[in-house]
């Protein structure tokens, strides 16, 4: 499992940069079901926006907790 956060804004990573990668991995659509990504509007320093960090720590909660029942 994968857990992806962008910023609407990041100035350092260019927009759409992940979902291109992922898109041409050719990944099965069972692996390519695992990555989750989530876009915030922010830049690149996520946690810069106080109004955004109880959806990320939401997403980080749930990926944890995901990735602890697949062990």
């Amino acid at each position: 499992m994968s857990l992806d956060n962008n910023g609407w804004f990041d100035m350092a990573t260019p927009f759409f940069a992940t979902d291109y990668t992922i898109a041409h991995m050719g990944l099965p659509a069972v692996l390519a079901g695992h990555i989750h990504e989530y876009y915030y509007p922010v830049g690149h320093m996520l946690y810069l926006n106080p109004a955004v960090l109880p959806q990320l720590a939401a997403n980080i909660d749930r990926f944890i907790a995901r990735a602890a029942q697949s062990r």
